[in-house]
């Protein structure tokens, strides 16, 4: 009997084993069918929903919620008055970028080269040559004490400053920013704590100009943020002339970096002329300026080739370009010996 079961219950086992296995293929395969259905399920239900709402509705709903992408509108660089005059279309022998140039020799006040220097223009932060000299030469304290307040802030330009309002340095220090790092809020302190105020001082800013005989030259503010500052390279060539007389302002134009203490903090300022640290370079007096009414402007006093010349540059075109405009006359003066190619001569630089 033992020997009869076995077969019998092997045979049991067996057949159990395959309706599991049956089981196993046949389980996948339901949720698979399952699974296909419950797209259809889906798309049923969503034709229903259709059905009982306008399709278009959703579509609409849709279309109104989509913001078109936001157009920016190009707005194109103000053309500089010299721009504006055509003045750049005057071609001069070192093709340079400024519309305006002239080189002179300090001591015979020889005319080197010439462009379009009568004509008269914004100049920008140059005005801070007169405005230093002014403070320079009044007598005032340097080491009193001078406050930024609202009214030294721009409302001319909207430019910004490190020299918070309630910053407090002194004269020296206002001078010395001004000239070196062309710091607008410090020239505007420095002609408000002028005795009489910002209006006397512009007065005299204007009578220094016709004393020196800069008849071409008139101020308004003593920073050059507003354009109605205007002069001629004959005018800034007199300025830099009398200015370079001045050891202070020698001294704080061509200091390449100052730093000021104020509190815990210490700011660090560099020259806005970037050839005073070029050891290339012998540079007694300088002055950068820029308004986009007057252009990249530069003046100098440089030792070249053991001559001392004034060199104005107005107008220039780019950012480096004034800079660019200096390098190709040192490199004329020093391969040609300075001769002249000007058109023809003009008055001579007073002072």
């Amino acid at each position: 009997m033992q020997l009869f079961r076995r077969p019998v219950v092997s045979r049991m086992f067996q057949w159990v084993g395959l309706c599991v296995v049956g089981l196993s293929l046949a389980l996948p395969a339901a949720q698979a069918n399952e699974r296909k259905r419950e797209p259809a399920k889906k798309t049923a239900s969503a034709s229903n929903t259709k059905a009982r709402k306008p399709a278009a509705a959703p579509v609409r709903t849709a279309a109104r919620s989509v913001k078109a992408p936001a157009r920016v509108a190009y707005t194109p660089a103000r053309p500089s008055f010299g721009q504006m005059a055509g003045l750049h279309l005057v071609s001069d022998p070192l093709d340079l970028k400024s519309s305006v140039a002239l080189v002179i020799d300090q001591d015979t006040q020889e005319v080197l080269l010439s462009k379009n220097d009568h004509a008269v223009l914004p100049i920008a932060s140059l005005t801070k040559l007169m405005t230093g000299l002014l403070i320079s030469q009044s007598g005032l304290p340097m080491d009193e004490m001078i406050t930024i307040t609202e009214a030294d802030v721009d409302t001319e330009k909207g430019s910004s400053s490190r020299l918070s309002v309630g910053t407090t340095l002194t004269r020296g220090e206002m001078l010395h920013l001004a000239l070196m790092s062309s710091e607008n809020r410090a020239a505007n302190a420095l002609g408000r704590t002028y005795p009489g105020g910002l209006e006397s001082f512009v007065v005299q800013m204007n009578a220094k100009a016709k004393l020196l005989g800069m008849t071409d030259t008139r101020y308004v503010e003593p920073t050059g943020l507003s354009s109605r500052n205007q002069s001629s390279a004959r005018d800034l060539a007199t300025l830099v002339n009398v200015a370079h007389g001045d050891p202070l302002l020698r001294e704080l134009s061509t200091s390449p970096s100052y730093e000021v203490a104020l509190g815990r903090r210490t700011l660090h300022y560099n020259n806005t002329n970037g050839l005073v640290r070029n050891p290339a370079w012998e540079i007694g007096l300088q002055k950068t300026g820029y308004i986009s009414e007057a252009g990249r402007c530069l003046v100098m006093q440089a030792h070249i080739a053991g001559r001392k010349l004034i060199m104005v540059f107005l107008d220039s075109a780019g950012k480096f370009s004034r800079l660019g405009d200096a390098e190709r006359v040192r490199t004329w003066v020093e391969t040609s010996s300075g001769l002249r190619s000007s058109a023809a001569p003009s008055r001579p630089v007073k002072g």
